[in-house]
């Protein structure tokens, strides 16, 4: 146990250490990169920001966007979209994300990027996701995770595993759920950088399943790993989670610190998609003391996010990309009916072709032996 801990804590630093080592080399790249260096410089550092520091990030990303539509580097632009599509996921306004993740989905399949195309792809199932269409969120999730399988991706498997993993714990298949989320820890302790989501993950299973306790146990794991990180988003998900097991124990005091430590963090990170939830918890741990003005109060104040994220006009929005999506879906599925209708009309005009020849040499050979006896039968 001792050793495994000293593991551990090693993969720490390296992480640590090689974290560092990438934003520093980045900001150091930044000032004299130009043209398409350039565009994946800023794109590069909003990935490494965004989890810390999310309005830094989402700079470097626009100014990514500018420079790529400048030049015509349409792999750059495709790479700023989604980062714009993962922010504006954070901020709630999944609306703007879906359509930022289809214009950038576009733009690889022209490119025929198959790595670009599962990593949109997996973004998109996480909105299906949020709205609890589950049967199109395992359709993303599994498509782009085979794709990372075989172009060896260590980083972007970690993440759609986790996907898979909240899918299936959203469908209460904890056991396979687990098994995911497993996977996804051991792959990061492999790759020297260990993430936090899998134990928070797992944390979350332990919940679900009534164990808090063991939920607890890793939670704290979990946000000893985030701090580490310096993944902030990650910090406030867990503060959620710890302040909801204990209000559910009945530990009302400590269950609205970490709370209000979560909904102050979600405010400077502008992560609004996770407010609902804490609100939501925060109702709850005020009726559970018998303070019920409180609860009222942050009552009115959730509906009030979750109708800015999951309302109406939000919805309608969401609902026509999805129907434009829908019908390219179907539009690529004919092409490629067409082309295999044309490779198989072309395999039967060669085949008929072939036939035809075979036919016309036997005919000629045969006309040729009657010709030859009839000539042999003369001269008898």
């Amino acid at each position: 146990m001792r050793r495994l801990i000293l593991l551990v804590i090693a993969f720490f630093i390296i992480g640590q250490v090689l974290y560092a080592q990438s934003q520093d080399s980045l900001e150091a790249v930044l000032p004299t990169a130009k043209g398409e260096l350039k565009v994946k410089t800023l794109n590069e550092l909003f990935r490494v920001h965004f989890n810390s520091d999310p309005v830094k990030a989402i700079g470097y990303t626009r100014e990514a966007l500018s420079l790529a539509t400048e030049i015509d580097d349409r792999k750059g632009m495709a790479a700023s979209y989604n980062n714009l599509g993962v922010a504006y996921k954070s901020q709630g306004a999944l609306d703007k994300a879906l359509e930022y993740y289809l214009i950038s989905l576009r733009i690889y399949e022209n490119l025929n990027n198959k790595e670009g195309l599962a990593y949109t792809r997996n973004n998109i199932g996480t909105i299906y996701s949020l709205k609890k269409d589950y049967g199109q969120a395992m359709k993303y999730f599994e498509g782009s995770h085979k794709i990372f399988l075989e172009v060896g991706n260590q980083e972007r498997l970690i993440g759609s595993m986790n996907n898979l993993g909240n899918l299936h714990s959203d469908l209460q298949l904890y056991e396979q759920a687990l098994k995911y989320y497993s996977q996804a820890f051991q792959l990061s302790e492999k790759s020297g950088k260990i993430y936090s989501d899998p134990l928070n993950n797992i944390g979350n299973l332990y919940f679900r399943q009534g164990n808090y306790q063991k939920a607890v146990e890793f939670y704290e794991r979990a946000f000893e790993l985030s701090k580490k990180e310096n993944n902030k988003v990650s910090q406030l998900n867990i503060l959620a989670n710890l302040g909801e097991v204990y209000a559910r124990v009945g530990r009302g005091k400590e269950a609205q610190q970490y709370l209000d430590q979560a909904i102050a963090l979600s405010q400077e990170l502008q992560a609004f998609v996770y407010e609902p939830q804490i609100l939501k918890s925060m109702a709850s741990n005020y009726a559970r003391q018998n303070k019920m003005k409180e609860a009222y109060d942050v009552m009115l104040r959730y509906d009030a996010s979750r109708e800015k994220i999951y309302g109406e006009a939000s919805s309608r929005n969401i609902a026509q990309m999805e129907m434009a999506l829908d019908i390219h879906e179907k539009e690529k599925e004919v092409e490629a009916l067409k082309k295999d209708d044309e490779i198989k009309t072309l395999q039967l005009h060669n085949t008929r072709m072939i036939i035809t020849s075979i036919v016309l040499t036997i005919v000629i050979i045969l006309a040729g032996f009657n010709l030859f006896m009839q000539r042999k039968k003369r001269r008898a």
